[in-house]
């Protein structure tokens, strides 16, 4: 089921999301839609609280970027209560999308290594590092799961730049392909 994505503004994606544990009510049926959501939108992950669930549930797929780099062959994912152990290395900028925050990309800096632990849909618990893009995804994933979003790592000279922009997104003025829920209407 392809379920709305919230749109900058809305409170939720700034609370901490909580952890789940294994009797959490129909967890594989949610990942699947956040798989289902995500891909219609045309995104490489999606957290829990852009679609209005504050708990630490995200998702990433790569694979369709395989033919760019051969490392994304199998990167599908599933990240439950996920924490970042380690981020670390030298900083670099790429441009950022978000798809709670449609129209937008802007370059970020962020750490080339993350070491994390979470568990899978079984609750099977790794421990894992990850570099370069792969790096960078899992971090704004994460960042979702914090109450934060890539716009915060902007100078402020950046952000006014973008202001009016998130002003709409606030307003709830969005064009995008995808389903969305903003505070207004």
């Amino acid at each position: 089921m392809i379920l709305p994505i919230y749109v900058y503004g809305h409170p939720l994606l700034r609370k901490i999301a909580q952890d789940i544990t294994p009797d959490y009510p129909d967890l594989k049926g949610l990942v699947a839609n956040m798989f289902e959501t995500m891909h219609n939108a045309d995104g490489v992950g999606l957290a829990a609280p852009q679609i209005g669930l504050d708990i630490r549930v995200l998702v990433i797929d790569l694979t369709s970027y395989a033919d760019t780099d051969h490392s994304f062959k199998d990167f599908k994912k599933t990240m439950i209560n996920a924490r970042i152990l380690e981020a670390d290395g030298e900083e670099k900028a790429s441009d950022e999308g978000c798809l709670s925050i449609p129209g937008i990309n802007e370059s970020v800096y962020r750490k080339n290594h993350v070491k994390i632990k979470y568990v899978d849909v079984d609750f099977v618990e790794y421990e894992e590092d990850y570099y370069g893009h792969l790096a960078r995804v899992i971090q704004h994933e994460y960042d979702h799961l914090e109450g934060k979003m890539f716009v915060d790592y902007l100078s402020g000279f950046r952000k006014q730049l973008i202001k009016s922009k998130l002003n709409n997104l606030i307003n709830g003025k969005v064009r995008c392909s995808y389903r969305v829920k903003t505070v207004k209407k």
